[in-house]
C-alpha cells in the first residue's frame, strides 16, 4: 500500500484530469451539519455543495457525523476531509476530489461535541441520511415509536443522545435557550414524504422532552421534503486500489458511483440556501409525485432484483440484469404493476425513465451487492412495494411479479438460500421474521404467508384480508420449493415492451 495518502498537500500532484478544490477551504464556514456521513451522502449533497462552494458559496462547509461509529472519520481525518467521487460507466471514469467537508465528528464518542456543533450560529442545515430505520418510527403508521431503545435512552439521557431525533432536539433546545434561530432540517432519505415523516415524529419526540420546546420548535424549523436519486455501491478494497493506482496516493474515503445524478427538494428553507439547482438539482413546490415515481420504480425494482438475484446466486445487481428473465421480469414489474399505481405527470416523460433505469442497472462497472439492496427490508419494503400492492389489489389489476418478489423476499428471511447455505440477513426486525418463518413453515406455505401477513409492523393490519394475495404468494413459494428462482422468473410471461 502507498504510504502517501489524499490529503491537502497532495492536491497539486494529482493527475491532470482529476477535478479538484480550487477555492480556500481555510476561508470555508460552516453551514451544513449531516448526520449519518456514508458513502452515499458523500457521493450526493457534498458533491452537490460542492458544486456551489466552488462556485463561490463559501458559507455552506459541511461538517459530518457518524451516530454509530468512528470508521468513516477514521478515513477522512488523515486526509483533510478530502475524497475522491469516482464516477463510473461501462468503458469510462470521472474522478473529482470534493473538499467541501471540513470536519467528521462521532457521536458516540462526544456526545456534547456534536450537539454544539450544531448549535453554532452559522449553521443553517441539519441534513439527514440515516436510513429508514434511523428515524425510529414505526413503518406501517409512520408515528414514532416510543419503545425504540434508542428513543428510551434519548428521553432519560437528553444530554448524551443516542438517536437523530435525540440530536436534533438537544441541538434545538440550545439554540433557543441562547436566543440563536432554528434551523431547516432536510431528510435525504429514501422515504415517503420524507420531510411530512421527519416533520411528525420530530414534534412527537419534543413533546416528550417538553411542550414549550416543541412549541418553539414548531415555529423555528421547516422539514422541507427531498428526492435522492444516485446508485452508490460500498466501496471495496478492489475499488480502493484502482483509484491509488489512478490518483498516485491511497484515499481511504473514496466513493465510487454513476454519472447520474438526481435531487429535487422542496423549497422551504428557514435561512438560506445553496444554489444546488445551479448545481443540476430541482426545487419545486412539491417533491412528492417525483418520490414516488423513483420509490416504486427505482427503488421498487431494485429491492425486487435483490431478493430474487440473490437466491439465484447474483452477487451484483448488473449480474442479475444480464439474465434475459429477470431483465425482462423488472421490465413487466415496471410497466404492467408500477406504472398504472402513479398520477405521472404529463410532461414527465415515463417510458423515458423506465429505459434509463434500465441502463443503470445494467452499468457493470458498478458493482452494487444484491446483498447490500437486500439490507432492512423489513422496512423499506412498504414504501418500496405494498403501494403498488394496494393500488392493484384494489383495482383488480396484475400482482404476479410483486407476489413473486414478496415470497423471494419471505424465502431471504427464512436466512437460508436454495442451495442450503447462510444468509445474513441484516434488519432490525431479522429475529422475528426468523421466527415467524420457522413457527409457521412446518405447517405448509398458506400458514406461512397467512402468519407474515398479519405481522403489522410490515403489512398494516389491511394486507392479511386479501385472499387473492395470500393465494398468489403461497403459489409462488411452491413453485419457488420445487424449481428455485430463476427457473419460476421464468415462468413469468411479460406482457412488456422491451426498454432501450
Amino acid at each position: 500500500m502507498n504510504e502517501q495518502r489524499l490529503n491537502q498537500r497532495a492536491l497539486d500532484n494529482l493527475p491532470n484530469e482529476v477535478i479538484k478544490p480550487a477555492y480556500n477551504r481555510a476561508a470555508i464556514a460552516t453551514g451544513i451539519v449531516h448526520l449519518g456521513i456514508g458513502a452515499f451522502h458523500r457521493a450526493h449533497q457534498a458533491w452537490f455543495t460542492e458544486q456551489r462552494i466552488a462556485a463561490g458559496e463559501h458559507d455552506w462547509g459541511i461538517v459530518g457525523a457518524s451516530l454509530r461509529s468512528g470508521g468513516v472519520r477514521d478515513q477522512l481525518a488523515p486526509q483533510d476531509g478530502l475524497y475522491s467521487v469516482v464516477e463510473q460507466s461501462n468503458g469510462e471514469t470521472k474522478v473529482q476530489v470534493v473538499g467541501a467537508v471540513r470536519d467528521v465528528l462521532v457521536g458516540p464518542e462526544d456526545p456534547q461535541q456534536l450537539l454544539a456543533a450544531m448549535a453554532q450560529e452559522s449553521v443553517r442545515i441539519v441534513s439527514l441520511t440515516i436510513t429508514e430505520k434511523g428515524y425510529c418510527h414505526d413503518p406501517a403508521s409512520g408515528n414514532l415509536n416510543l419503545q425504540h431503545p434508542d428513543i428510551i435512552h434519548d428521553l432519560q439521557n437528553p444530554q448524551s443522545p443516542k438517536s437523530a431525533l435525540g440530536y436534533i432536539v438537544g441541538a434545538l433546545a440550545l439554540r433557543k435557550a441562547r436566543g440563536l434561530p432554528g434551523f431547516t432540517v432536510l431528510s435525504c432519505d429514501n422515504l415517503p414524504s420524507n420531510g411530512k415523516l421527519l416533520g411528525r415524529v420530530l414534534a412527537q419526540y419534543a413533546e416528550q422532552v417538553d411542550r414549550e420546546l416543541a412549541q418553539w420548535i414548531a415555529d423555528n424549523t421547516t422539514t422541507p421534503a427531498t428526492m435522492v436519486d444516485r446508485i452508490v455501491p460500498a466501496t471495496t478494497d478492489a475499488d480502493r486500489d484502482a483509484v491509488e493506482h489512478r490518483l498516485g496516493v491511497r484515499d481511504e474515503a473514496a466513493v465510487i458511483t454513476e454519472p447520474f445524478a438526481q435531487w429535487v427538494v422542496e423549497d422551504n428553507f428557514l435561512h438560506g440556501r445553496p444554489d444546488w439547482d445551479k448545481a443540476g438539482a430541482m426545487f419545486v413546490d412539491d417533491v412528492e409525485i417525483y418520490e414516488l415515481i423513483k420509490l416504486r420504480l427505482l427503488n421498487g425494482s431494485h429491492s425486487l432484483l435483490a431478493y430474487s438475484g440473490y437466491l439465484a446466486g447474483c452477487e451484483t445487481v448488473a449480474d442479475v440484469m444480464a439474465q434475459p428473465a429477470f431483465k425482462k421480469l423488472v421490465q413487466y414489474f415496471m410497466q404492467q404493476e408500477v406504472v398504472p399505481s402513479i398520477a405521472v405527470p404529463p410532461t414527465f416523460d415515463i417510458a423515458a425513465y423506465q429505459a434509463q433505469l434500465i441502463h443503470r442497472f445494467e452499468n457493470r462497472a458498478l458493482h452494487h451487492r444484491t446483498w447490500q439492496i437486500a439490507m432492512d427490508g423489513s422496512q423499506k419494503i412498504p414504501q418500496r412495494w405494498l403501494g403498488t400492492l394496494r393500488y392493484q389489489l384494489k383495482n383488480s389489476g396484475p400482482i404476479e411479479a410483486i407476489s413473486f418478489a414478496l415470497a423471494n423476499w419471505l424465502r431471504y428471511v427464512s436466512t437460508v438460500d436454495e442451495q442450503g447455505n447462510s444468509i445474513e440477513v441484516s434488519d432490525p426486525l431479522a429475529q422475528k421474521l426468523k421466527m415467524i418463518w420457522d413457527t409457521h413453515k412446518p405447517a405448509g406455505n398458506a400458514a406461512l404467508v397467512t402468519a407474515f401477513l398479519g405481522f403489522a409492523p410490515v403489512f398494516g393490519d389491511d394486507l392479511q384480508h386479501s385472499e387473492r394475495l395470500q393465494k398468489s404468494i403461497t403459489q409462488w413459494l411452491e413453485k419457488l420449493d420445487a424449481a428455485g428462482t430463476l427457473a419460476c422468473a421464468q415462468q413469468i410471461h411479460p406482457e412488456a415492451v422491451t426498454l432501450t
